[in-house]
């Protein structure tokens, strides 16, 4: 079908179109084999870099473009993309979470006694002084922003199957450790590694998924923070009922985390681009049905105009601060959620099982989230973001001054709720940044906010609190509320620039042809097509009536729904 045929076409609703060819004979063009599809480079360094689509592929990719898809063979091929990716980023997630609390599971098991810590140096495990428990994300801030670079550099799955196989190592580790500096050692290590972690879900979930997608698949996968909270609980009541001794949770969970990462390394491609689980035309329909996104190919260039850009847009930083509020009760509940549970007055094994329905609790409110997003009308994603917050702060309070213990454990397992707003807020990420840099670059700012409020989160809770840690509970309170704020001023940042655009292209004085921008690998601010998935027009048009800011009026682009 040529150009002037598809603009004769009457065009489906922008958020329901899909698009492949109609029918298999209309493939036989796109199943060559007379081409390479991938730019090889030479060496075995060359085999781990990621490799670039080939200009044929390329050229082959804008002819896909132009044809009309048939939503049946989209909607086939979707479903095979999903059985791939979703149930492997869910393992890796469950390990990921478990990986990081069983520090948590080894306080109540006696990792005291096991490594003969002195108090001072107990202390650093349960008060303002919780070196052990922050210097997991003293790595993990160090080596966020060099990781995310890494990922544009490397084949994604590999490299992420490489550093889970490190996590484990490193947790296996652990059960050598002959006192609190080799322990603080190793935990340092390991959250450089982790720090991967995130921001690679991330990159393969919009690698995979349009943008209108993503926030569903983002919580397919991050339902499994939930199991692995439940499944911690689990292990660590097996483990402590029969091998009642902290070394061995870091050598069970190490060794399944290395085992898993061999497979994933095996099985899972790094993109669409170089698998043998789709056939080439296929290849060419997961990448084309992408075609609105506007988020271009995928590519391991570095370029310094994006650098520069993500660091002067206000988006960047308004990303860090979503990431941090959000971490901060998260650095104190995951290290010290056991601990305020066995305050309420459960025994060891019991406190380990009350993880069991806050678990339940995290994937309950993910779900709801996801299927209230999928069906309330557009624009409405950041105030769906708040409304989960909610629960959070008034679960807090309820862990900070009711007087029941039951009103008091559930309020602790309603905090859960802020999962489901932070599934959302990656969505915005993962859909409002173009340019492969630039979106590293704010991955990166996220990752690095959740690093730090993960830090300054334990030094919260006061030994001298125990077990009611009010200080703790009312600074989780507050950073939740001020999610909020930042949540919210994210909308009017969008909306505002969503107005500009929508002006200028009214008027005339921005023109473009969204079939050539949407091969290029350019920014959001560069990009006259690329629209922002957060708001609707309507919301657009009532950003008109405030003051534009420096940023939205020199460069930001317009948005469309959240």
């Amino acid at each position: 079908m040529s150009l002037k045929e598809v603009d004769a076409v009457e065009k489906p609703d922008i958020h329901q179109a899909e698009y492949a060819p109609n029918t298999t004979k209309d493939l036989e063009w796109a199943n060559r084999d007379d081409v390479e599809d991938l730019d090889q480079k030479p060496g075995v360094l060359g085999y781990f870099l990621k490799k670039n689509p080939s200009p044929e592929f390329i050229a082959d990719l804008a002819t896909m473009n132009d044809t009309v898809l048939d939503p049946k063979e989209v909607a086939r091929i979707e479903r095979k993309i999903d059985w791939l990716i979703i149930p492997a980023l869910s393992v890796c997630y469950i390990f990921y979470y478990v990986d990081k609390t069983t520090l948590s599971y080894a306080a109540i098991f006696n990792i005291k006694k096991g490594l003969n810590l002195g108090k001072s140096e107990y202390e650093s495990i349960h008060t303002p002084r919780n070196w052990l428990s922050s210097l997991f994300y003293f790595g993990w801030l160090g080596w966020a922003l060099p990781t995310n670079l890494l990922m544009q550099k490397f084949g994604l799955n590999q490299y992420l199957a490489f550093n889970i196989f490190l996590w484990g190592s490193l947790l296996m580790a652990r059960r050598l450790s002959r006192n609190f500096t080799d322990l603080a050692i190793l935990r340092t290590i390991s959250g450089a590694f982790e720090a991967t972690a995130d921001p690679a879900f991330l990159l393969i979930t919009s690698t995979w998924y349009t943008r209108e997608q993503q926030p569903t698949r983002i919580g397919y996968w991050y339902c499994a923070n939930g199991v692995g909270i439940a499944l911690g609980g689990l292990l660590g009541f097996g483990i402590g009922d029969l091998l009642p001794y902290w070394k061995y949770e870091f050598l069970i969970v190490g060794a399944l985390c290395c085992a898993w990462a061999i497979f994933m390394f095996i099985f899972i491609p790094d993109s669409p681009y170089q698998t043998h689980w789709f056939t080439r035309a296929e290849r060419l329909i997961i990448v084309s049905r992408k075609r609105n996104d506007q988020n271009g190919p995928d590519n391991r260039h570095w370029d310094a105009s994006q650098a520069i850009e993500a660091f002067v847009d206000i988006k960047t930083y308004l990303f860090f601060l979503f990431g941090f509020t959000a971490n901060v009760p998260n650095g104190g509940t995951s290290n010290f959620g056991t601990l305020i549970i066995q305050g309420f007055g459960f025994n060891t094994l019991n406190t380990t099982l009350m993880q069991l329905p806050y678990g339940a609790i995290i994937v309950a409110f993910i779900v709801g989230a996801l299927i209230v997003n999928n069906r309330m009308p557009p624009g409405n994603r950041t105030y769906l973001m708040v409304a989960t917050n909610i629960p959070t702060v008034v679960g807090f309070a309820l862990v900070a001054w009711a007087k029941s213990k039951g009103a008091r454990l559930f309020g602790y397992w309603i905090t859960g709720a802020s999962n489901a707003t932070f599934v959302v807020g990656l969505s915005l990420v993962s859909g409002n940044v173009g340019g492969q840099t630039k979106k590293a670059i704010a991955s990166a700012a996220v990752f690095l906010g959740v690093a730090a409020g993960n830090i300054v989160g334990p030094f919260l809770f006061k030994d001298s609190e125990a077990p009611t840690y009010i200080t703790g509970i009312v600074g989780c309170m507050v950073s939740r509320i001020l999610e909020i704020v930042v949540i919210l001023a994210l909308r009017v940042v969008f909306s505002r620039a969503n107005a500009k655009r929508d002006r200028d292209v009214a008027e005339g004085r921005v023109q473009y042809d969204d079939r050539v921008t949407g091969l290029q690998d350019i920014s959001d601010w560069k990009n006259p097509a690329f629209r922002y998935v957060l708001v609707r027009l309507i919301d657009a048009l009532q950003a008109e009536l405030v003051p534009d800011l420096w940023f939205s009026e020199q460069h930001c682009c317009s948005i469309h729904d959240a």
